[in-house]
């Protein structure tokens, strides 16, 4: 369904990360480039494509995470100076896979360095290692790892092959999707699957299937795609988070979408493709 289903482009190097000297060394390599990043947001060239710089200087372990390689190539991200950067959101949809993955993990692994400066068991200082894939507590020699969370997210529909899609009230005019929702403590995905549908459009669901998942950095997210299938088609929407949610069939949808009174998700995003399988009738 999706570019997320094949073999990463980017090489994590895990077996090699771990060695100080290796990670110094894929810094001063000729080929090796540095991404500035953001707050969700990266460096872009005026075409949309990612403005990454040859590396520089000496290697910095707080400032510089190794990525991995891409293509032999090794990548770095480091938090860019002030207003170089642009908003994921707005240039997503033109980056080629492997850019994509490297704009997701890079921004990601920033602000996890950003915000994990100190130990939460003893609160002494943390210290990156593994090049940027970990830190380590300087007082209790803790180790911490970045941390993503997962979500699910549905496509619901009935028994007729209608879509359910609706709208959260900070969402743009005429913005609807499918359904989603994070996974709490104790609960498999499936569990989420069912408490969360209830949960927003008070709906029970049956054939519950695994679609696809996708690394979401908003703000840092694993979603993960299922399809499932209402049991009935009268839902109720929760107050406060569903605006608005409507049945669709395919012509519905597409007439809506050629009239602009719906518009869809970005299409790098796993909920556009999960709608356009939807529409092209191949949604398992």
């Amino acid at each position: 369904m999706s570019d997320w289903l094949v073999g990463s482009a980017l090489d994590r190097v895990e077996e090699r990360r771990a060695d100080p000297d290796w990670v110094r060394a894929s810094w001063a390599d000729p080929d090796a480039v540095v991404l500035p990043v953001g707050e969700v947001a990266v460096a872009v060239t005026p075409d949309g494509a990612l403005a990454t710089r040859p590396t520089a200087g000496d290697y910095d372990s707080e400032r510089h995470y190794l990525l991995g390689l891409i293509e032999g190539r090794p990548w770095f991200a480091t938090w860019a100076d002030g207003g170089e950067v642009t908003a994921l959101r707005q240039i997503m949809d033109g980056l080629s896979a492997s850019d994509l993955q490297a704009a997701f993990t890079g921004s990601g692994l920033a602000r996890w360095h950003a915000n994990a400066r100190f130990c939460s068991t003893c609160g002494a200082p943390t210290r990156a290692v593994r090049g940027g894939q970990g830190r380590e507590c300087t007082g209790c020699g803790r180790e911490l790892y970045p941390r993503t969370d997962p979500a699910v997210i549905v496509a619901i529909v009935d028994s007729a092959g209608r879509l359910l899609l609706g709208r959260q009230p900070s969402w743009a005019p005429g913005r609807v999707s499918v359904f989603a929702g994070f996974v709490e403590i104790g609960e498999s995905l499936e569990q989420a699957v069912h408490r969360e549908m209830a949960e927003e459009v008070a709906l029970e669901l049956d054939e519950v299937t695994y679609l696809g998942s996708q690394p979401w950095p908003f703000p840092r997210s694993l979603m993960v795609g299922f399809r499932a299938r209402a049991m009935r088609t009268g839902f109720t929407m929760a107050q406060g988070e569903i605006e608005g949610a409507r049945w669709f069939t395919v012509d519905q949808l597409r007439e809506a979408m050629a009239s602009r009174e719906v518009t869809l998700p970005p299409h790098t995003s796993i909920a556009r493709r999960m709608i356009e399988s939807w529409l092209a009738g191949t949604l398992a």
